[in-house]
C-alpha cells in the first residue's frame, strides 16, 4: 500500500472503533437481557419455567457474552491503534484510561463463569456487579466518545 493511500484512508480510521464500540453497547444491553431471562428461569418454579426453558436464554447468553469479550478486546485495540497511527501517540485521559478498565471488568466477570457453573453464589453476584458497572463505564464511554468524535469532525471539515 502507498503512502498516499494510507495517508487518504488514515483520517477514516477514526471513525471505525466509535461506530463498531456502539453496536458492542448494543450487544452488551443484549447480552445482560438474555442474562437477566436465564436467572428468571432460574429462580422460576412449575409451569412458568417449563416455558422460560423454551427460550434457552442459557445458551445465548453464553455465546452473546463470548462475541462480546471477543469484539470489546478488538475494538479497544483498534481504537488505540487508529489513534496511534494518526498522531503517533495515545492520549492518556478517562476516556482510555475507562476503556482498559473495562477490558479488565469484561476479562474478570467471563472468568468468573466456570465458578458460576458449579453454584458459587459469590461468583455469580460478583459478574453481574462488575456487569453492572461495565454497563455504567460503557453508557459513559459512548457519550465521551461522541464528543471525541465531533472534535475529530471539527479538525477536519471546520
Amino acid at each position: 500500500m502507498s503512502s498516499e493511500t494510507l495517508d487518504a484512508i488514515k483520517p477514516w480510521l477514526n471513525f471505525i472503533h466509535p461506530i463498531a464500540m456502539w453496536g458492542i453497547l448494543a450487544l452488551t444491553l443484549y447480552a445482560g437481557y438474555l442474562g437477566y431471562k436465564y436467572r428468571q428461569t432460574r429462580l422460576a418454579t412449575g409451569e412458568e419455567k417449563k416455558e422460560l426453558i423454551k427460550g434457552k436464554f442459557l445458551g445465548r447468553h453464553h455465546k452473546a457474552g463470548s462475541v462480546l469479550l471477543a469484539l470489546m478486546i478488538l475494538g479497544s485495540i483498534g481504537g488505540m491503534g487508529a489513534t496511534y497511527i494518526n498522531n503517533g501517540k495515545l492520549f492518556v485521559g478517562p476516556h482510555l484510561l475507562a476503556g482498559i478498565g473495562m477490558m479488565g471488568l469484561i476479562a474478570t466477570s467471563a472468568s468468573l463463569v466456570p465458578f458460576m457453573q458449579k453454584g458459587n453464589d459469590t461468583a455469580r453476584y460478583t459478574h453481574i456487579a462488575l456487569n453492572a458497572v461495565l454497563v455504567g463505564l460503557f453508557g459513559w464511554q459512548a457519550f465521551s466518545g461522541v464528543q471525541i468524535v465531533q472534535k475529530l469532525l471539527e479538525s477536519m471539515f471546520g
